[in-house]
């Protein structure tokens, strides 16, 4: 067989282990790894300011790995790639595909055009367990809920495909095609509120493998309940990773089987996959839904009365609400990138509940803060704790944030160390400062609508104020 070139257009797979497209260049000859930062993205699906803070950081990364031999360009994919073949006539290209509505539109204009021309085009799989569309139901219909499309339509289908490891040998091209490098690509941040992302995260390759060995040596083994305690290092925080695809899913889903030695009778086992079943499962969604990611997938929801407030919505976004456990949240989203996944569902549910305030002002807030913003999972989530979405958490479903707090932040650790103003007050008011006397706020030195906000609605009389709005829904559908 002889040797052909091959471009590979990376895009949310940046690493070398599992890496399908990567891997068949390879074993035809010379590779040309490219990575195209799409100007041409709709302004929806942009990157936020954390992402492209990642980004920025995992392709340096993934450039030090590659020996300095990952070529970077900015503009319209379409237009680069072409250049591409108009220097090299005889070369293919190569993906690993994306699942975004945008970019399947994108994407199969691109493979259309090229084919035109006469070149190759080949993609793969590199970024879920199972594709959207080999998934359905008895009737040829995609699943609308969670457990039996996991359980059944998932589990009972051919096991993933096992993770193949990174080439060792890679021959590139050695011959510079771009002008432009990756700090050209303007996406460091110019400010730096990325202080303390820098301390807490490893962007690339190495540092998801790293991330994953630590989760695997430790907080595996009692995921079931630790993963609901946000003071506690009980997750294994790859969420960010996964959405780069530094690494694959298959990698993460087979190690943890292989830790647990197969067992998937453990709940620790089985509650960590189904993690990876529900990323699958947003996934599904939105290639099935496509509209979710701006409407209602419940569309009696058109119907409901939003309220905005920017007053309301700002104080939620700065992390000023007067709750403590929901400005925890918000700060340490603004100060990580990252926030625990069980306070996710209580800020979300405050937002949408006892501020009345849209559920896509909150996507929106976190597409742009998050880290991990990957728009399937941003979407599906959001639309989860709105009540409006997929097997969502019913809307009269009001988490009540004392309760929470007190559940799973038991001694106020993680209150104190986001909202410090408070660190002093003793767990019996940790999660509720407007009820604790006078004498002992002073003796703590905390002065509410001073040192530390009053709460900016009354919790009972927001939740009743939703529960009447969700009725009043329901009588004009």
């Amino acid at each position: 067989m002889s040797e052909v070139l091959s471009i590979v257009w990376l895009r949310n797979d940046l690493r070398l282990t599992n890496n399908p497209a990567l891997l068949h260049g390879v074993n035809q000859g010379t590779v040309l790894p490219i990575y195209i930062y799409d100007d041409t993205v709709p302004e929806h699906y942009a990157m936020g300011s954390a992402s492209k803070y990642w980004l920025h950081r995992s392709l340096h990364a993934l450039n030090e790995t590659m020996g300095d031999n990952l070529q970077v360009f900015k503009g319209n994919p379409l237009s680069v790639l072409q250049q591409l073949i108009s220097a090299y006539p005889n070369s293919q290209v190569l993906w690993n595909r994306g699942y975004e509505p945008w970019q399947i539109s994108r994407d199969a204009k691109i493979k259309q055009a090229l084919k035109e021309d006469g070149v190759s085009v080949k993609s793969f799989n590199g970024h879920l367990l199972w594709e959207p569309m080999s998934v359905l139901k008895k009737d040829e219909t995609p699943y609308k809920v969670f457990t039996p499309y996991y359980r059944k339509g998932c589990l009972q289908r051919s096991a993933p495909a096992y993770p193949t490891p990174a080439p060792k040998d890679i021959t590139y091209l050695q011959q510079s095609v771009s002008s432009a490098t990756i700090d050209k690509l303007e996406l460091a941040p110019k400010i730096a509120w990325h202080t303390t992302m820098d301390s807490m995260w490893q962007p690339g390759e190495a540092g998801a493998k790293e991330k994953l060995a630590v989760y695997l040596q430790g907080a595996a083994q009692a995921y079931q309940n630790d993963r609901n305690l946000p003071a506690v290092k009980g997750t294994s925080l790859l969420s960010p990773h996964l959405h780069f695809g530094e690494i694959s899913p298959h990698q993460v889903w087979y190690a943890v089987l292989d830790a647990f030695n197969g067992d998937t009778e453990n709940a620790d086992c089985d509650t960590y996959l189904s993690e990876l079943g529900w990323r699958e499962f947003s996934h599904y969604l939105l290639f099935h839904f496509p509209h979710i990611t701006h409407d209602n997938f419940n569309s009696k929801f058109d119907a409901f009365n939003w309220e905005h407030d920017e007053a309301l919505l700002s104080a939620w976004q700065k992390g000023q609400t007067g709750v403590p456990i929901v400005d925890a949240g918000m700060r340490e989203l603004y100060e990580t990138g990252y926030m625990h996944n069980r306070v996710r569902m209580v800020v979300g549910s405050y937002l949408v509940k006892n501020l009345l305030i849209d559920w896509r002002h909150g996507e929106r807030w976190f597409w742009d803060t998050l880290l991990d913003a990957d728009l399937a999972a941003n979407t599906a989530s959001w639309q989860w704790v709105a009540g409006t979405g997929a097997d969502a958490s019913p809307y009269f479903r009001i988490f009540n944030p004392i309760l929470q707090g007190e559940k799973f932040d038991k001694e106020g650790e993680y209150v104190k160390k986001y909202c410090p103003e408070l660190r002093l007050l003793p767990k019996k008011y940790i999660h509720q400062p407007w009820n604790a006397p006078a004498d002992i706020l002073k003796a703590c030195k905390v002065t509410l609508g001073v040192d530390y906000p009053k709460p900016v609605v009354d919790l009972k009389a927001s939740r009743d104020k939703a529960l009447a709005a969700f009725a009043k829904m329901k009588e004009a559908v």
